[in-house]
């Protein structure tokens, strides 16, 4: 059978089916779970791959499964078709988990339900017997960077060693089998008239638990007798905003802190201050130098009032970069089903994913879909069209398989051989190691 009738089959069989699959990404809406806690979540993925008849590998980084459709025509190539589990706090969202916060304000409900659907329509239209390679389809917990104190927990306990699902995947082997990998994103509109956008990059992030210890005192009567270790804070970020004209614009330089504990009683001079933040930017090598100015900047603040502070340095997110190659596969089947009108090249985006550590070892793609009403992360944040969002994201992920695995998986190895990723995975863990230490 031809990629043409393939794909038509696979469409029919996706819209056929697009009350079922719009309801599962409300299911999961409905049961949102933080990263490394997706406990029901997966249980749904597990139940449906199971009545599929895929096998799988289960408890991958914490709550992650990897089911293995194994190519009819050999198996000269395995393509990672991912989705991610996780939910992010935001107790004002209409759907937030009353116990946890925890709420779908991100759109990955929409790309389980959009996961689990490709690997239906694969299945139950045969279309995996033309495909000359495998699909690894990948529940990825924990993609949003978070929970420090929970996961630095699980960190130190070695159930983990890095806190988010694909470098924790990639670091413990799960991804050595992997040739390739896409997956697909909601997002607000970000170029004018489009729904589908490709390419594009995203910075690369560090994140820090920053710890002043001072000394108490009364505050009233004898604050000369102590050491506020709130006002050290307060210099060290007043140091880090004098820093920022030093950062290159081409460079998308963020950093953005946040005081998670500021002293222990009002009346006494604060001496345990407490900040986390993130620092990101476009490249690696500008966030290493981003990194070593609000170190001083903190040690600065320290210095200053007499205080002590320990910098505690966290894995983030490598920058992401995508594959041209892969891209056009995936543009063109946009193109086909969307309208090429409505297909465009994307911008740089300052956020981050750890989508852009596998990019660093592997071709990639990270295409957006534009159907949010509101704002990422924000109590406001709502699917505008479900039918966009679920049942047209299918499609075209599905297309897009089908064209890298069929006759022979000859595009899919065409991709691998014309790929050059900056990093093995051994350098990859080496630069972490580099950045962050153990």
């Amino acid at each position: 059978m031809d990629s043409a009738s393939i794909k038509k089959n696979v469409i029919d069989f996706i819209e056929g089916h697009a009350d079922e699959i719009i309801a599962t990404g409300d299911q999961i809406a409905s049961h949102p779970e933080l990263g490394f806690q997706e406990y029901k979540t997966s249980e749904l993925v597990k139940e449906r791959f199971g009545q599929l008849g895929l096998s799988y590998q289960e408890d991958l980084a914490v709550t992650g499964i990897k089911a293995n459709l194994t190519g009819g025509a050999g198996n000269k190539c395995r393509v990672a078709y991912m989705a991610e589990l996780d939910a992010l706090t935001c107790p004002a969202h209409p759907k937030a988990d009353p116990a946890t916060g925890a709420a779908h304000a991100c759109g990955h409900h929409v790309q389980t339900a959009v996961m689990l659907a490709v690997a239906q329509a694969m299945v139950e239209t045969k279309a995996v017997q033309y495909l000359g390679g495998d699909i690894a389809f990948i529940s990825v917990p924990a993609e949003e960077l978070g929970q420090f104190e929970f996961r630095q927990s699980l960190r130190k306990k070695g159930i983990i060693s890095f806190l988010t699902g694909k470098q924790e995947m990639l670091a413990k082997g799960a991804l050595d089998d992997i040739d390739m990998a896409m997956m697909m994103h909601m997002q607000m509109p970000k170029v004018e008239g489009k729904v589908i956008t490709i390419g594009g990059s995203m910075n690369g992030a560090i994140a820090k638990n920053i710890f002043y210890k001072g000394v108490t005192a009364h505050a009233g009567s004898g604050p000369h007798l102590g050491v506020n270790a709130l006002n050290a804070a307060m210099i060290g970020l007043q140091a880090i905003h004098a820093q920022r004209e030093t950062f290159k614009e081409e460079d998308c330089v963020r950093v953005h802190p946040m005081i998670t504990k500021g002293g222990t009683l009002v009346n006494s001079v604060p001496d345990d201050v407490r900040l986390e933040l993130f620092v990101r930017a476009k490249n690696v090598d500008a966030l290493t130098s981003a990194c070593e100015k609000v170190d001083r900047a903190f040690k600065a603040g320290a210095d200053a009032i007499g205080a002590t502070v320990t910098i505690e340095n966290i894995p983030g997110y490598m920058p992401r970069k995508s594959d041209e190659n892969l891209d056009s596969v995936f543009e063109a089947n946009a193109a086909d089903i969307l309208g090429k009108n409505l297909v465009a090249e994307g911008p740089h985006l300052n956020g981050s994913t750890d989508m852009g550590d596998l990019s660093q070892v592997m071709p990639t793609i990270h295409p957006w879909i534009h159907v949010v009403k509101g704002k990422l992360h924000a109590e406001d944040f709502e699917i505008e069209n479900p039918y966009l969002a679920y049942v047209q994201s299918a499609k075209i992920a599905a297309c897009t398989l089908v064209d890298l695995l069929v006759n022979g998986a000859q595009k899919a190895l065409e991709i691998k051989a014309k790929s050059n990723p900056p990093m093995t995975k051994e350098q990859w863990l080496a630069k972490w190691e580099e950045l962050v230490g153990k």
